[in-house]
């Protein structure tokens, strides 16, 4: 069993920066691949980024590719996601997601197993 619990979203103007987290629970964390989404109103749910289990390979969508970056945290069972740059267009609901035990990294949310409650990103213009 995975619970995921996220932190660090907000408000932020346009340009700025932030952090989010993502805390795990369970022993499976280590060896389960990881990854962020998002999802704005009325708009489907989208691939932000990902991290393999063990070793730590990374993928980030194309269009947040040299402004977001995502980083794991083994010793503290903790993922982030550092975005800078932010736009307007930015502004969703970010999950967090496990593949429980999976090492392989996925950016197909069929492929999470275990999901975070979500936490809004708001940027203003």
């Amino acid at each position: 069993q995975v619970e995921l619990v996220e932190s660090g979203g907000g408000l932020v103007q346009a340009g700025g920066s932030l952090r989010l987290s993502c805390a795990a629970s369970g022993r499976t964390f280590i060896s389960s691949a990881m990854g962020w989404f998002r999802q704005a109103p009325g708009k489907e749910r989208e691939f932000v980024a990902a991290i393999s289990g063990i070793g730590g390979r990374t993928v980030t969508a194309d269009s947040v590719k040299r402004r977001f970056t995502i980083s794991r945290d083994d010793a503290k069972n903790t993922m982030y996601l550092q975005m800078n740059s932010l736009r307007p267009e930015n502004t969703a609901v970010y999950s967090c997601a496990a593949r429980r035990g999976i090492p392989v990294l996925a950016t197909t949310a069929t492929r999470y197993g275990a999901w975070g409650q979500g936490t809004q990103v708001t940027v203003s213009s």
